[in-house]
């Protein structure tokens, strides 16, 4: 088998399957090793790709899988090290360093309220508000029901519009 699929299939997928495994285990690094391992395990069985009825749907299962794997393996989750990568994450902004900090301060609080979040409702917001997937790639992703993601998503958009007006006032 040529490497094309892998080019134009997979590789183009990568900047997405790395935010997911990053939103699961807030470690730049090791949500970079997730990445690196699923490349290859996928690199390494890619004439099985044939079988796989929806290759990003697979990617997205398996990246959350081993981002779960992964936290679950790891003793204490860097609260310091949130902030630290976070600042990495921006882009540069050329207006003022006061609206480059108060945008900064926003992402935070966002994230803040995000984390607030039970597990499953991260996972569907994340991949609908970060990553734009849509309803049924979601429920494939996460292999859950249509009905389940739009809960979900219903109660994890409530559920951050309270916190965002907690913090407010």
């Amino acid at each position: 088998m040529n490497n094309e699929p892998f080019h134009q299939i997979i590789l183009p997928m990568k900047d997405r399957l790395f935010r997911l495994a990053y939103g699961i285990v807030r470690d730049r690094e090791e949500a970079e090793d997730i990445l690196q391992d699923l490349l290859l395990k996928l690199w390494s069985r890619k004439e099985e790709w044939h079988d796989i009825g929806n290759l990003e749907g697979y990617c997205f299962r398996a990246i959350k899988n081993m981002a779960l794997d992964r936290l679950s393996s790891m003793a204490v989750r860097k609260t310091d090290a949130i902030e630290r990568e976070q600042e990495d994450l921006y882009f540069v902004d050329n207006n003022s360093p006061h609206h480059a900090m108060v945008i900064k301060e926003q992402q935070l609080l966002i994230e803040r309220c995000i984390e607030e979040l039970p597990e499953n409702q991260q996972l569907t917001f994340r991949l609908r508000e970060v990553e734009g997937m849509s309803y049924r790639e979601i429920a494939d992703t996460l292999d859950i029901s249509e009905d389940l993601v739009k809960i979900s998503l219903f109660r994890a958009r409530k559920k951050m519009k309270e916190l965002l007006a907690g913090y407010d006032s």
